[in-house]
């Protein structure tokens, strides 16, 4: 009977340990998500899932949004090989579309390196110049490969099969802040939807909800990292998001999220890459499945200073 019970308990530690390891199928969050995100939901990874990735990339941002076969990338971070290394360890070498938002280095630093390694479909980017290093390596990059840029228009479409992504944003072409020329995209999938806000401000934020264009989302990838400058309480009660995502490095000197906005937040499951790495998000297109890399509570500490 001893010996039953030994077998019996090595079978159900086995079993346990099984279950918790993630093989590229399956995704278990601990209890420790639940501090900063609320109660989620985890299922299977599958093919006809949508899935995005929100890449840790320190201060700065990049998405890539894989559905029904195709890639698209929003922003490369402010790092040569941050955004890069994550798409080569998932085995991404093709993108189909590629955004960059606007041209500040924390969301084109890393730009060129995906242009020189990575084969690329269409480019978009808005029309708007900076005087960088950065923008002109992105820039000299396309050029070698004949990659033309191209300037989106407001609710201009893109369809993959069963996802949709409509372009918001920008709205104008005279910005004092290069900020408000991002590109701004909601994702449709089934019943499911997201927003990516780039670094757009309030000024942008009333705009957009001026064309009357349908905003409401899932999931807000919330604008400027958590600035002052972004997430108005108007903006955000037209949104109402499920879930909010804040790309935003540790410790950094400009005190992203602030107070401020973090308060805003409050009833929302808020996921921060500070926190908790590369948050990936799946749809079947009626519900949401989040598996962030790190489950961890949420540190306040932050101040209003703004970028």
């Amino acid at each position: 009977m001893k010996k039953i019970k030994k077998i019996l308990a090595i079978l159900l530690i086995l079993g346990f340990s099984l279950s918790a390891v993630s093989c590229g199928k399956s995704y278990k969050v601990d209890e420790g998500l639940d501090d900063i995100a609320g109660s989620v939901e985890t299922k299977e990874n599958s093919k006809d899932n949508l899935k995005i990735s929100y890449i840790d990339v320190g201060q700065g941002d990049s998405e890539l949004i894989q559905v029904d076969g195709k890639n698209i990338l929003i922003d490369a971070g402010d790092k040569d090989d941050d955004a890069y290394s994550y798409l080569k360890s998932i085995g991404v070498t093709n993108l189909d579309y590629v955004i960059a938002t606007h041209p500040h280095d924390d969301h084109i630093g890393g730009m060129t390196t995906i242009i020189n390694k990575i084969n690329i479909g269409a480019f978009y980017a808005p029309k708007v110049t900076a005087n960088t290093k950065s923008f002109e390596n992105m820039i000299d990059a396309l050029k070698k490969k004949n990659i033309q840029m191209k300037a989106p228009s407001v609710g201009e479409e893109v369809t993959i099969e069963n996802a949709k992504l409509t372009f918001l944003a920008p709205n104008g072409g005279d910005y004092e802040d290069v900020n408000n020329y991002s590109i701004v995209t909601k994702l449709t999938y089934g019943k499911n939807s997201f927003l990516f806000m780039g670094d757009a401000e309030e000024l942008s934020e009333n705009e957009i909800m001026k064309n009357g264009l349908d905003i409401s989302a899932d999931v807000l990838k919330v604008g400027h990292h958590g600035s002052n400058s972004s997430t108005s309480n108007n903006f955000l009660k037209n949104v109402n998001p499920t879930y909010a995502v804040i790309s935003v490095g540790k410790d950094n000197k400009y005190g992203h999220p602030t107070k401020a906005t973090l308060k805003k937040l409050k009833s929302k499951k808020v996921l921060r890459t500070d926190l908790n790495g590369t948050i990936t998000i799946y749809s079947d297109g009626n519900k949401i499945y989040v598996s962030p890399d790190k489950k961890v509570k949420e540190d306040t500490k932050s101040s209003n200073t703004k970028k």
